[in-house]
């Protein structure tokens, strides 16, 4: 695949779920998505950046999601779906994958913002399909599926300076 130059159009897809849970879980952090952003693009030309969110009645996300926005994402919300058994759910995996198809012919490298191995099929089509693919996420909890599947991977662990609050 192409490597990074400065005329490649870029486009940045964050799974927060995935991405607030793998920081809270190992930091008991937020992720800092202004440096998330500003690392995915790399200097190059950004096209669209969508960020996945879960609505679930918590008193602080919508100042997060106009955050976000403010930041320069564009935010997707889903409602958690509560279930008669009381369990709940909630993701993105088919509405990212879709846009990444979707924008594919618009870009020339997709960024995956997420550790998800549900992804390393989404990976391997755009692959296939001649779009550059990056994922960035956490190593020490993205799966090794994902990781393989990319172009290239940014291990988030590896700079919280920049990637955590």
């Amino acid at each position: 695949m192409s490597d990074i130059h400065p005329d490649q159009r870029v486009a940045v897809l964050a799974d927060s779920q995935n991405l607030y849970h793998s920081a809270q879980s190992v930091y008991s952090r937020n992720i800092d998505y202004s440096g998330l952003l500003e690392a995915a693009v790399a200097d190059r030309s950004l096209v669209r950046a969508i960020a996945y969110v879960i609505r679930a009645d918590s008193p602080e996300e919508e100042s997060f999601f106009e955050a976000l926005r403010d930041i320069g994402f564009e935010t997707k919300i889903k409602e958690i779906k509560t279930f008669a058994d009381g369990s709940k759910k909630a993701d993105w995996d088919l509405g990212m994958s879709l846009d990444a198809v979707s924008l594919a012919s618009h870009v020339d490298t997709v960024v995956l913002c997420t550790g998800d191995g549900d992804f390393a099929r989404l990976c391997s089509h755009l692959r296939h399909e001649g779009v550059r693919v990056e994922a960035m996420g956490f190593g020490n909890s993205a799966a090794d599926e994902l990781i393989e599947a990319a172009d290239d991977f940014v291990d988030l662990a590896e700079d919280e300076e920049t990637f955590l609050l």
